[in-house]
């Protein structure tokens, strides 16, 4: 089995409005390797975009942020 592409630890995304914190995305982890094709299920609203946008840094920021977890991509921490 080849080494991961992108690996998501722990990844936890949260959005700030209106002076109140809301946690979209809770400690999701997952890797993606070469060739694989990866499908994130859930219902609606359960972090699927979220997770996905954040992991392409097409998030709003400051509205939008991490509160922890890391985005590897060859190794290296996109987030950190």
């Amino acid at each position: 089995m080849s080494a991961p592409l992108v690996t998501v630890k722990d990844l936890s995304v949260g959005f700030r409005m209106d002076g109140e914190e809301t946690i979209a995305v809770d400690k999701v982890s997952f890797d993606i390797r070469p060739g694989e094709t990866v499908a994130l299920v859930g219902e609606s609203g359960s972090g699927k975009s979220v997770s996905a946008l954040s992991i392409m840094q097409l998030l709003s920021y400051p509205q939008a942020f991490r509160p922890s977890g890391e985005i590897l991509f060859g190794g290296k921490n996109l987030i950190g």
